[in-house]
């Protein structure tokens, strides 16, 4: 089987490989270290026994003893300013000068005694004949056999460790994600037809518990989202049924019995019909576009109490008895689509005439660069728990509000068609309690003040 290689094994590796570079950097610096101490100890010693026999000499009490405990680890020689030897230990006694001391009073050799390296050092000392100089050579192979033990166990620890290391980080990270795994073998469950499954949350506040309780919001979204358009269609299809239903029953009352109705008749009852649905299909295509938030304004200069006159006039006329007063609408412009204007105060204007008892009443202000466009009737008014769901689509209240459209009613799409276009806008509406008794809808719109003339 193929390794693959994800975030475990990506993850795995780059821990084995900075865990590597950190002890063979440590491991190089231990050693250098390691052979360092051990060289300057051998230094030390060597100082040390040089200048022992140079201060002997400088006494005047003559050359000492220079007998040496290990005849292979250690010689000394006294040489004088010549440079020939006056004096030696009796493992290089026939041997000549083994070191010139260097700039720093040692050097390195190596001896004929057994080819090892010696580490030597030089001490002046101011004889009464004259001076001399002390040579005391140590053997350096205790600090190479020192340094390769070291470097033996590290050759075998370090692999051990990044093994370690390595086992650990995969452990560790298989642990971390396994609830990952549970969430994507979760996700492959769920179908469009299965989105109100959720997928298990981990315990703690990390970043998968974030990501966990993240795609369980998403899945909300999209489960109500399915939702709403389920319901879209079945309201849709229920508000086509109606004419198409009509349409159908005068055509088979007219064939069935030719002389119950007229052709005039049946003509005018299929042009309601289908006006109708025609209303109602560009209704469902304007929702369309917004979902797809594709309602762009043709945003031009337009005088928004001009439109509210003609609204008035236009209700006027259609709704007999009501009496419509716009004594609170005042002069205001602003830059805005008219056809997405003219569309918000019809189906305001035919809500509020809808549901009045007696009177409907326009107004219209600006004020710290808004405009607030006010439409109110003295129907039965909206319950405060309904004065957000109003604005959703096929919603029609209960009672008073929730006439059929045979009697008058709508398809529940014109308030929520004014939402969507004031939003467009860049405005809000709300509904509230009006001064007249009944319901208060308000149209907030931003307001500019640099427009010029039309």
């Amino acid at each position: 089987m193929a390794v693959r290689h994800g975030v475990r094994f990506r993850s795995t590796v780059a821990a084995v490989l900075v865990v590597a570079v950190g002890l063979v950097a440590g491991a190089v610096a231990l050693v250098a270290l390691l052979r360092a101490e051990l060289t300057d100890d051998v230094r030390q010693a060597a100082r040390a026994r040089a200048e022992q026999v140079a201060a002997v000499i400088e006494s005047g009490r003559g050359v000492p003893s220079l007998a040496v405990a290990d005849r292979d680890e250690q010689f000394i020689q006294v040489l004088d300013a010549d440079g020939d030897v006056v004096a030696a230990s009796a493992n290089v006694d026939e041997l000549p000068a083994l070191a010139r001391p260097g700039k720093d009073g040692e050097s390195r050799i190596t001896t004929p005694l057994d080819e090892d390296e010696f580490l030597v050092v030089a001490t002046l000392a101011d004889a009464p004949d004259g001076q001399k100089t002390v040579l005391v050579g140590r053997a350096l192979i205790a600090v190479a056999e020192a340094t390769q033990i070291v470097t033996r166990l590290l050759l075998v620890g370090l692999p051990l460790l990044l093994l370690l290391a390595g086992a650990a980080t995969w452990m560790a990270v298989g642990r971390a994600l396994a609830p990952v795994a549970a969430i994507r073998a979760e996700v492959e469950e769920i179908s469009s037809a299965q989105l109100h499954r959720r997928v298990p949350l981990p315990r703690g506040r990390d970043e998968i518990a974030g990501l966990a309780a993240t795609m369980n919001r998403m899945l909300d979204r999209l489960e109500r989202a399915q939702k709403a358009q389920r319901r879209f269609i079945s309201d849709a299809s229920h508000e086509l049924r109606s004419p198409v239903a009509s349409i159908r029953q005068h055509a088979e009352v007219a064939l069935a019995h030719p002389g119950r109705t007229t052709q005039e008749g049946l003509a005018a009852t299929v042009l309601a019909e289908d006006l109708r649905i025609q209303h109602l299909v560009d209704d469902l295509l304007l929702l369309a576009r917004a979902d797809e938030h594709a309602l762009r304004p043709d945003r031009r200069p337009v005088d928004v109490d001009d439109l509210v006159l003609d609204e008035a006039r236009r209700l006027r006329t259609a709704a007999t008895g009501l009496r419509i007063s716009t004594a609170g609408v005042s002069p205001a412009r602003l830059a805005a689509d008219p056809q997405g204007l003219r569309r918000v105060l019809r189906n305001l204007g035919d809500n509020a005439a809808r549901h009045a008892r007696h009177r409907v009443a326009f107004d219209l202000t600006q004020e710290e660069g808004r405009i607030v466009l006010g439409v109110e009737d003295d129907g039965p008014g909206v319950p405060a728990a309904e004065r957000e769901r109003i604005f959703e689509r096929f919603v029609r209240l209960d009672d008073a509000r929730s006439r059929s459209v045979e009697e008058g009613g709508g398809s529940g799409l014109g308030l929520a068609i004014v939402a969507e276009l004031v939003a467009a806008h860049g405005g809000a509406v709300t509904v509230s309690g009006g001064a007249l008794g009944g319901a208060r809808f308000e149209v907030s719109l931003p307001a500019r003040e640099d427009l010029g003339p039309d």
